[in-house]
């Protein structure tokens, strides 16, 4: 079996890539086996890939992956099940006045 891959689309201009390391300590920590790539991308980006599948965009969701979710997706790919899409953390810094 091939190695599992993990990429994240960051933007680095919003400060994602504190965020974006946070992720791939986890993910590694998790999933040593697991290869995290990280990348500096479009304005307010935070997408994440496994095996080129995207399973969270920041972009649509405006929110950022649930971490306990991305592990099991993780997990189910290394299981050989098709990628889903993951649950989001919840946002809790928005407020409507």
């Amino acid at each position: 079996m091939s190695a599992l891959h993990v990429d994240i689309e960051y933007c680095d201009k919003c400060g994602y890539s504190e965020k974006f390391h946070d992720l791939a300590k986890y993910i590694e920590k998790k999933h040593p086996s697991v290869e995290v790539n990280g990348r500096e991308g479009r304005r307010g980006s935070f997408e994440v890939s496994v095996n080129g599948e995207i399973v969270h965009s920041k972009l649509s969701t405006l929110a950022y992956p649930d971490y306990d979710d991305l592990q099991k997706i993780i997990s189910e790919a290394q299981d050989g099940k098709p990628a889903r899409t993951c649950k989001q953390q919840p946002i809790t810094s928005c407020v409507i006045s």
